[in-house]
């Protein structure tokens, strides 16, 4: 049974260094050790993730056109192609319309990386970047996951929410780390084919908040 609700106010939620919740696997050395993420996009989504990883030990670098500077939460900010060398991780939060220039011009450097793709293509003919992504870069581990909640609850998460996500096997473990990260339940839906399945929340979500008054602090979670 999913819930939904609004939180009475902000309750700090500590970074687990462990996997939480059932079935949740330990994390390798390499986790626990801090990952290289490459947040390519600093406005809410990417600022707001950036800074939380951040916070949480990770080596995060924003990627930007305009690369000089210091970042949301004071991470550094780099021309693209810089801040995706030797990163382990990628999250795209860069505006619909820019998915297709900034996967084609560095798919090259996009191999072998876990992309996580935050991006929600209003209008297009395809929502996600799935297909862009494999085809520019057929070697990387494709995850959907932080494009189903409004920005605001990864800023000051509730207590319990889930965050629904899909990922490519190889990438499923860091996805749920860095969900874990930013004080959100990390709740796998299926592999990569699954991405539908998680772009079929927003909807969902978006329906509520008009239920709410506007209100966009609204999460989901899972009631066992």
């Amino acid at each position: 049974m999913l819930g939904a609700w609004l939180p009475l106010g902000p309750i700090p939620v500590p970074r687990p260094l462990l996997w939480r919740g059932t079935g949740m696997r330990r994390a390798s050395h390499w986790l626990l050790a801090g990952m290289r993420i490459a947040v390519i996009g600093k406005g809410n989504i990417g600022g707001t993730l950036g800074s939380k990883w951040r916070a949480a030990g990770h080596d995060v670098v924003y990627g930007a056109r305009d690369g000089s500077g210091d970042g949301p939460g004071g991470a550094p900010v780099r021309s693209i192609g810089d801040a995706l060398k030797d990163a382990d991780a990628v999250l795209l939060a860069v505006p619909g319309q820019a998915v297709p220039d900034v996967v084609n011009e560095h798919g090259a450097a996009l191999a072998g990386k876990v992309v996580i793709d935050a991006v929600n293509r209003m209008g297009a003919p395809q929502f996600d970047s799935r297909a862009l992504i494999a085809d520019a870069a057929p070697s990387a581990r494709y995850v959907r996951a932080f494009n189903s909640l409004g920005w605001e609850n990864f800023a000051d998460p509730v207590p319990g929410a889930n965050l629904f996500f899909a990922a490519d096997p190889e990438a499923r473990a860091a996805a749920e780390e860095l969900i874990g990260a930013v004080g959100l339940e990390p709740a796998f839906v299926g592999d990569a084919s699954a991405t539908a399945t998680v772009d079929a929340l927003l909807p969902l979500w978006f329906a509520l908040v008009g239920q709410n008054a506007g209100n966009r602090k609204l999460a989901l979670r899972i009631v066992r």
